[in-house]
């Protein structure tokens, strides 16, 4: 059996693609597409956590044009994300749709000129940034379960058993709760989770 004959020795499972799409890191990933984002710079933008588009940008995975399959992850989370019909017409025909049309199907969180780009994913990471990074890290966690889970209840019950065990052993909950009774802003730590 020749090395082309294996699946494993194929293009369509690089290791380039693998840390991204089936990651399971801890902090927020936020995406600033300015241009393109073709084949795998699509997969990498379908799992970001939050996606800011300019308005010339445009997305697709035309790997199906050229005898390929997009398996870098995007596909389970795409059907997940825009159903299956509009993620079926995406990957099938291999045609790409502008930032306003990924922002109809809720494939970005938000549209803006090209100049602001990069500013307005900032801006929203320092939103995240201000607040406990235990209950972040949580907080992503469960909605991540949910996202790649299929059961609704298994997805809580792992990330209770994980995530939401160890924030409440931290001390960032109880500065959260006591800045909140106190009506301050919480001083948070870094994580240890």
């Amino acid at each position: 059996m020749s090395s082309d004959s294996d699946p494993k020795n194929r293009m369509g499972n690089a290791p380039a693609f693998k840390p991204l799409s089936r990651r399971l890191g801890k902090k927020p990933v936020i995406a600033a597409v300015n241009g393109l984002a073709m084949g795998g710079g699509c997969e990498f933008v379908v799992n970001c956590d939050l996606v800011f588009a300019a308005e010339t940008a445009m997305f697709g995975l035309p790997e199906v044009k050229r005898g390929v399959a997009p398996i870098g992850g995007a596909l389970p989370r795409l059907i997940r994300m825009i159903g299956l019909q509009r993620a079926s017409e995406f990957a099938l025909t291999g045609t790409p749709i502008s930032a306003q049309q990924a922002l109809e199907w809720g494939f970005v969180n938000k549209v803006v000129p090209v100049e602001k780009v990069v500013d307005e994913a900032v801006k929203y990471a320092a939103a995240i940034a201000e607040n406990s990074p235990d209950a972040i890290i949580c907080t992503r966690a469960g909605l991540r379960q949910g996202w790649e889970t299929a059961a609704v209840e298994r997805a809580v019950e792992i990330t209770l058993e994980r995530e939401f065990a160890e924030l409440q052993k931290g001390e960032n909950i109880l500065e959260g709760l006591k800045a909140f009774s106190e009506k301050r802003k919480p001083v948070w730590k870094g994580s240890r989770l």
